[in-house]
């Protein structure tokens, strides 16, 4: 059975959260202020995963369920908005895609190691990378508006969005080299490993 401890709950808070977010954005017509209520949820989920991982690890509450839903909610997250800003012209459709694929591989690679036994950890870059991500979604969804373009706040903010996704597609890069460096045995056989040794 499952264990529901507050870590796992407020994990769950953020998976539901999502569909809401979506139904923000898609309101966008006929909702007044939709991006900065979106913005406010997309924040508040975004929080929600340095939360429960501060709380599991703090009080010993780490578990199964949350090893595998945590990462798993942060990527729906991150996709479902990188994928609703391409819709608002905020971010280049080949920039999801390199973001999408690299987590696909590392979701490949996981797989595989959980098939040998091996749990593989998320590293200090795919945090950076996570963090990123998110800041710059926050950005963009803050300009996801073009009523406000003609403010000139409005337009530094865009700027740094831009900057933001440059470093989250780089760091999005590097962690993934980085991963498959350190993880690089996992795709090798059982028998290949013994002769090597």
């Amino acid at each position: 059975m499952i264990k529901m401890n507050l870590p796992n709950r407020i994990t769950l808070v953020r998976v539901f959260m999502i569909p809401v977010f979506v139904v923000l954005l898609m309101l966008k017509d006929i909702l007044p202020y939709y991006n900065f209520i979106a913005l406010a949820v997309f924040a508040t989920a975004s929080f929600t995963d340095f939360l429960d991982g501060h709380i599991a690890r703090k009080y010993n509450l780490v578990t199964t369920f949350g090893k595998f839903m945590d990462p798993l909610a942060d990527k729906i997250l991150v996709s479902t908005a990188l994928i609703l800003l391409i819709e608002f012209d905020k971010i280049p459709a080949v920039v999801v895609a390199v973001i999408l694929a690299r987590e696909f591989i590392i979701s490949g690679f996981r797989l595989i190691a959980c098939d040998k036994g091996v749990v593989l950890a998320a590293g200090y870059l795919g945090k950076i990378k996570t963090f990123s991500q998110m800041l710059m979604c926050c950005f963009m969804l803050f300009t996801a508006d073009p009523a406000y373009n003609k403010y000139l706040f409005f337009r530094i903010v865009d700027v740094l969005g831009f900057v933001f996704m440059v470093f989250a597609l780089i760091m999005t890069v590097v962690s993934l080299v980085d991963y498959l460096w350190k993880n690089i045995d996992v795709l090798k056989d059982d028998k290949e490993k013994k002769s090597e040794q």
